[in-house]
């Protein structure tokens, strides 16, 4: 059994590997919007754990990080307090080496894919990243079905 998710986890990984998923996120946007507003959002918020969970059955994140090499998360203050620390950095230095504001004046990596994402696809500072790689992709909360523009 296990060794048939490893092959699925493979085959998931490859088949994706070096797709645009903001070009693909952004062509799927309205689909996902129009499900939503047909759907029951109390019906789907009550099912989301057992999706996430079910989802994430199938899906190994270090065969992939698709994420992490295409998306920045949000850096807020307590983001980059915990991390500099851990870094033994300045917060100033920990911005000015790796980090930029966006558009909507948060703080977010300046290139992708994220500096702090290992060769083996595993997150460098794993213990301390920021609170929205922790919650990511919020697929098990209710900001999949509140805030669809920020999610998958």
């Amino acid at each position: 059994m296990k060794e048939n998710a490893k092959k699925k986890d493979a085959f998931i990984a490859g088949k994706w590997k070096g797709v645009d998923w903001k070009k693909k996120s952004a062509s799927h946007a309205k689909d996902y919007a129009r499900l939503l507003q047909r759907g029951n959002k109390n019906q789907i918020l009550k099912r989301l754990p057992e999706l996430h969970e079910e989802a994430f059955s199938h899906i190994d994140c270090l065969n992939c990080a698709a994420c992490c090499k295409n998306y920045s998360p949000r850096f807020k203050t307590p983001d980059i307090k915990r991390i500099s620390k851990h870094l033994k950095m300045k917060e100033s230095e920990l911005i000015d080496t790796y980090l930029r504001l966006d558009e909507d004046g948060d703080f977010v990596v300046k290139q992708t894919p994220c500096p702090f994402l290992g060769g083996d696809n595993r997150c460098t500072i794993y213990e301390v990243r920021p609170s929205d790689c922790r919650r990511f992709p919020y697929t098990d909360e209710d900001v999949i079905v509140n805030r669809p523009k920020i999610t998958l």
